[in-house]
């Protein structure tokens, strides 16, 4: 599953997936522990030099195929769980790079969060819109390129300016992020891969529970 999606081979990563589900594998561990697995690896590669832009996109076109396969019965089993919480995703203005978004929405979705995805070039003004309106738990911010990763921070001020902080949780991810950047705009996390924003969602959420509870 990993090298299919290395190898940018669509066909190949679709007939793995189909075969998963055939052999009555759990969509999320297949993405999980294959398919997701690949694409962090190409991402690494293409971050290092060593993968190039349209081996990059083959990649991400193959775990697309993959993921339309499992996506139907990844979500069937979050939607039979009670929402772990509610979670909204965007990438940052002016950032149109939606892969790993997607990556990330189909994952915590799966794993039995409300998803509210904003697409991508997403203004500070549409997060909290729509954290107010649905009452979110968590703010998810991607970005791709450097140059959108101010449009995280905005966010963040957004949010703080109109008190929605420290209620709700801001995360930030994307290829031009780091726990360094994070730390430095004030977000409650950071993810460098969709299982890790999976994880960080989970003690986001745990945390607050247990404050809930204290």
């Amino acid at each position: 599953m990993r090298q299919s999606i290395i190898d940018g081979a669509s066909d190949t990563a679709t007939q793995l997936a189909q075969q998963a589900l055939a052999n009555g594998v759990d969509p999320i561990e297949a993405v999980n522990q294959g398919f997701a697995a690949g694409i962090t690896f190409a991402g690494d590669q293409f971050g290092c030099g060593q993968m190039f832009l349209p081996d990059l996109l083959a990649s991400a076109e193959a775990i697309k195929a993959a993921i339309n396969i499992l996506e139907p019965e990844m979500l069937k089993r979050g939607s039979q769980r009670e929402a772990l919480g509610k979670i909204i995703l965007g990438t940052a203005r002016g950032d149109i790079h939606d892969i790993g978004k997607n990556l990330v929405a189909t994952i915590l979705s799966a794993s039995g969060f409300q998803i509210f995805d904003l697409g991508t070039s997403v203004t500070p003004e549409q997060f909290v819109a729509k954290a107010k309106e649905v009452d979110a738990d968590i703010v998810g911010i991607s970005a791709l390129l450097t140059t959108t990763m101010a449009g995280q921070k905005a966010v963040i001020e957004a949010l703080d300016r109109n008190g929605l902080r420290p209620r709700v949780k801001a995360i930030i991810g994307g290829a031009a992020v780091t726990q360094k950047w994070a730390a430095e705009i004030g977000a409650d996390g950071y993810s460098r891969n969709a299982i890790g924003a999976l994880e960080l969602a989970k003690n986001l959420m745990s945390k607050v529970m247990n404050k809930g509870t204290a």
